[in-house]
């Protein structure tokens, strides 16, 4: 692989479930790139197709009602289509999942200890003893007081914030390229989430890895990613740097997204500004933009399904004209976000 390619290049990506309605679609064609030692961050509600998306890089869709097709190259190598045994070679080693709840990623009966030793062993070829001192190691690593302790002990003996954390040790075990991370905040309290985003700001500069992250909260896309996609309906509808993408967001759906946030200073409104109606079935999506039955801009041109377009980076897919989109966008703007 080139020292400047993509570390990961998806095109085409689509994950389909068959079912009594017919084929679901996930996840809708999405195609993007992932530059080495760059933080990715993935936002959007809940059945936009984030974790399906996920889940198809690491290929743990393994549904027999599941069809997934298109291209996932990963330093290189076509990982769509590829065998068991090669994906288990690359996954934990080359590229590593940090699930969204650390209780169910853990196996309750056996000890933190072995659980990481045990990723360890499963790529390099060292004894017990040795895997033993890097768990302590990675442990140790991600913050967690007394790790010679906690190395020996069960997960139900660890707070949230320490599962998860001994979740991230893991998956750092045999020092991967590539961190995917499903919502790795989501049940943890706001202290313990901002000593777990701090440390996953930091996984770039002590392990050169590159990290995806998915999550619905801009405020943890804020605070630790360089670039931002917004998925909605199995699809992206905006993609940029963080900075022109929180200053002036192209979409009607980021729009909302922001408006949901409470202001940081000002007047207190009587009430926060919430998308109307609710994400739509992916068994029966509306034709053109999936956004247009609760998007107040919506139009004729909106009958069909925009593509991704925009120049310096910065890609939205939305047929709303130009000058309508530079009105809505002064307004944002007046919306205090954290960037």
């Amino acid at each position: 692989m080139s020292v400047n390619a993509p570390l990961l290049v998806v095109e085409g990506l689509t994950v389909s479930f068959r079912s009594d309605a017919g084929l679901v679609r996930a996840v809708a064609g999405v195609s993007f790139a992932v530059e080495q030692r760059e933080i990715v961050g993935v936002v959007g509600e809940s059945g936009s197709g984030k974790s399906q998306t996920l889940l198809a890089i690491m290929g743990l869709i393994d549904s027999p009602n599941a069809v997934v097709s298109g291209s996932i190259r990963f330093m290189g190598q076509e990982l769509v289509g590829l065998n068991r045994r090669a994906l288990d070679a690359i996954r934990g080693r080359q590229i590593a999942m940090i699930f969204q709840d650390p209780m169910s990623a853990l196996t309750p009966v056996h000890t933190i200890g072995n659980q990481i030793g045990e990723q360890v062993r499963a790529h390099e070829k060292v004894s017990a003893r040795a895997a033993r001192a890097r768990a302590v190691q990675l442990l140790d690593a991600v913050g967690i007081a007394n790790p010679d302790r906690v190395v020996d002990g069960y997960p139900h003996q660890l707070s949230g914030g320490m599962r998860q954390r001994a979740v991230i040790a893991m998956a750092l075990s045999c020092n991967p390229a590539l961190l995917v991370a499903d919502e790795p905040t989501t049940a943890l309290d706001v202290t313990v989430q901002a000593q777990i985003l701090e440390l996953i700001g930091r996984l770039r500069d002590q392990f050169g890895s590159a990290v995806i992250l998915v999550t619905h909260d801009l405020g943890v896309v804020a605070q630790v990613t360089d670039r931002v996609m917004v998925m909605y309906g199995g699809r992206f509808v905006e993609e940029g740097r963080k900075g022109s993408v929180f200053r002036t967001p192209l979409h009607p759906y980021t729009w909302g997204l922001f408006g949901s946030i409470p202001p940081m200073d000002g007047e207190r409104p009587a009430r926060l500004a919430a998308i109307p109606g609710a994400p739509p079935s992916l068994s029966n999506l509306p034709k053109g933009c999936a956004f247009g039955p609760r998007c107040a801009f919506r139009h004729d041109a909106c009958i069909v399904q925009p593509p991704l377009v925009g120049g310096n980076g910065h890609r939205a897919a939305c047929a709303l004209p130009e000058t309508s989109r530079k009105f809505h966008i002064r307004e944002v703007a007046s919306i205090e976000t954290p960037v």
